[in-house]
């Protein structure tokens, strides 16, 4: 049962006791307890002599009283519990000072407790007890109080929601009330409405069918004047090909008759100044035939880099065939390049052949014309040197089809001379009357010039 906290007489008081040896638990103080005896320790700790307080304490005496108990409560509880010179410096202090903060007699149980710790009564626990019980109490009933006031709070709410409830509930049941009646006024019009989607139903069906009907006559319709427009366009179409193909046939005809009339007029234009050249023998310093075009010119199959003919110096070898009025040479260009100097690059072999040969143009009176294979030529040059005929086979036509072009193309009586080393070009030009001679003549004669 704890002590009773009424007061006694002043003859019973007597001095406060000397504190002795504290037998509670610090560290479960009620936090009333807690803050009295901090509140305690800070303000005597500010009037102590630093030699009573401890070191860890002496930066919280610095501080002003209120912020010493707020900051420094840990500490100054800790060294009280642990430091008894402290706790008695502490006391003494109290009792000169403060002696209403040691008096057990007191009616504040805080107060009363505080003392007790301090003065480490045996009754400090009983004290502690109930300072804890009446807190206890205290926090009971201020959360029955908050409970009843919820509850209270509770029920007016309550009360509110059920008076809106019943608004509600009459509000619903004039609402259902008015639904009914639209419900059955829309399920009137609903019967009225669908007579009429019944009735428009049944119109569309036969529109339907009058469309279907109207539809099926017009496609027909439309079918035969796009079959009747089709065999139009066909016969139309047949009769400009007609007139295409007999326009065209009549071109190829005229163009024909306009190269086979050219060809044959150069061909009797040069066979004429080959004659006159024969009973003259005036051809070898002088520039051979007019100013017209030859039948080299006409051949097609090859394009003629750009240069014009000039007199040429025949090579010992072919000074027999090249001494000949009007003779024209026809060089096989890779062939002899191949047999010559093979070991450069075609570049470099076609200007080598057509440098050594525009030397011999400069010196003959012959007409020269150089023959390659266009295959592999990435630009076929523009210009070549003056005297020397320079040719590229077209694409898909080979340099010995365009040898035996030329070779064609010349009029009876002409002399040609084709230089090749190949076997079957030599054969075929030898019997369309042209003097094969073999590449070696050639390179043996550009040799010595």
């Amino acid at each position: 049962m704890a002590p009773s906290l009424h007061p006694v007489g002043p003859d019973e008081l007597g001095d406060p006791p000397e504190p002795a040896e504290s037998t509670v638990d610090w560290t479960a103080l009620p936090d009333a307890v807690r803050t009295r005896i901090a509140e305690l320790g800070a303000e005597a700790i500010g009037a102590l002599p630093p030699v009573d307080i401890p070191q860890q304490l002496r930066a919280v005496a610095r501080f002003t009283p209120a912020k010493r108990a707020r900051l420094g409560s840990a500490p100054i509880i800790a060294s009280l519990r642990d430091s008894m010179a402290f706790r008695t410096a502490v006391v003494e202090w109290c009792r000169k000072h403060r002696p209403i903060t040691l008096d057990l007699t007191v009616d504040d149980p805080v107060a009363v407790a505080s003392a007790a710790v301090l003065l480490g009564e045996e009754t400090a626990g009983h004290y502690l007890e109930l300072v804890a019980r009446r807190a206890s109490d205290a926090s009971l009933r201020a959360q029955r109080d908050a409970a009843v006031a919820r509850a209270d709070r509770a029920e007016a709410e309550l009360a509110k929601v059920r008076g809106e409830l019943e608004s509600l509930q009459d509000a619903v049941s004039h609402a259902r009330q008015d639904a009914e009646v639209e419900l059955e006024r829309l399920r009137k019009r609903l019967r009225e409405q669908g007579v009429k989607v019944r009735e428009a139903k049944d119109e569309a069906a036969r529109a339907s069918s009058e469309i279907a009907t109207i539809r099926t006559a017009a496609e027909a319709e439309v079918a035969a004047l796009t079959d009747q427009r089709d065999r139009e366009h066909e016969r139309a179409e047949t009769e400009r090909a007609r007139a295409g193909r007999a326009e065209s046939d009549a071109e190829i005809a005229r163009q024909s008759a306009r190269e086979a009339r050219q060809a044959d007029e150069v061909r009797l234009a040069l066979l004429v100044d080959t004659l006159d050249g024969a009973v003259t023998g005036l051809r070898r310093e002088l520039a051979l035939g007019g100013a017209g075009p030859r039948p080299a010119d006409l051949v097609r199959g090859a394009t003629e880099a750009q240069g014009s003919v000039s007199r040429v110096e025949d090579p010992a070898a072919l000074e027999r065939l090249l001494a000949l009025p009007s003779v024209h040479l026809v060089v096989d260009g890779y062939n002899v390049t191949k047999t010559g100097y093979p070991e450069l690059s075609l570049s470099d072999q076609r200007d080598r052949l057509i440098r050594q040969l525009a030397a011999l143009a400069a010196r003959t009176s012959a007409e020269v014309t150089l023959v390659f294979d266009g295959a592999g030529v990435v630009a076929v040059p523009t210009t070549a040197p003056r005297g020397v005929r320079v040719l590229f086979s077209d694409p898909g036509v080979l340099a010995d089809d365009v040898i035996r072009a030329l070779v064609t193309a010349e009029p009876e009586g002409r002399p040609v001379v084709v230089v090749t080393s190949d076997r079957a070009v030599a054969d075929s030009v030898r019997r369309r009357g042209a003097h094969p001679v073999p590449s070696a003549v050639l390179l043996a004669r550009l040799g010595r010039s």
